[in-house]
């Protein structure tokens, strides 16, 4: 499958038309739900051999981000062979009380994953987290880029986005 097949695939599962309202507050009359595409097993074996091809060389952990990255890391994981962590939103107040769940990541070049990227505020808060316990974080791989400043903004935090497909890629398959 090339990628202008696996936008059309995404498309077709994913594609809703409605009013929503995007983690960053904006207002979209049209969504890509994620968990429609990850949920998919297919198209995210495809999604992985894909976007595993833009996985900066020396990235020694792959962070799939709560919830929707986590799906896409650790299909990435199998697919590369390189260890994955779950970063939660915050960690938890019991058990390990780890915001990064798996294996250390104190000094290692960790790749956040994400699913979807608007103004890439999570991946903004995330970043410094994961950066706090030590990790070395300067990439970020997303599916799908909705160019809604996201890019930007996470070059201004010195993070590099590596997307996948962008909305125009996904809005081309329907012309």
């Amino acid at each position: 499958m090339d990628k202008n097949q696996l936008a059309q695939e995404i498309y077709n599962v994913s594609h809703l038309n409605g009013e929503f309202k995007l983690r960053s507050g904006l207002i979209s009359n049209e969504y890509f739900d994620k968990y429609l595409f990850e949920s998919h097993p297919t198209l995210l074996k495809e999604i992985a051999n894909q976007l595993s091809k833009l996985i900066p060389e020396g990235t020694e952990v792959l962070a799939g981000l709560e919830m929707g990255g986590i799906p896409i890391a650790t299909a990435l994981s199998l697919k590369t062979g390189i260890p994955v962590v779950f970063v939660r939103k915050e960690a938890k107040s019991y058990g390990t009380c780890k915001l990064a769940e798996g294996i250390d990541i104190q000094n290692k070049n960790v790749c956040i994953i994400e699913d979807v990227v608007t103004t890439g505020g999570q991946i903004l808060l995330s970043a410094k987290d994961l950066k706090n316990v030590g990790a070395k974080v300067k990439n970020v791989l997303c599916v799908i880029d909705r160019n809604q400043s996201g890019k930007e903004n996470l070059f201004e935090a010195e993070l590099l986005l590596h997307s996948l497909l962008t909305m125009e890629d996904l809005l081309a398959v329907t012309k």
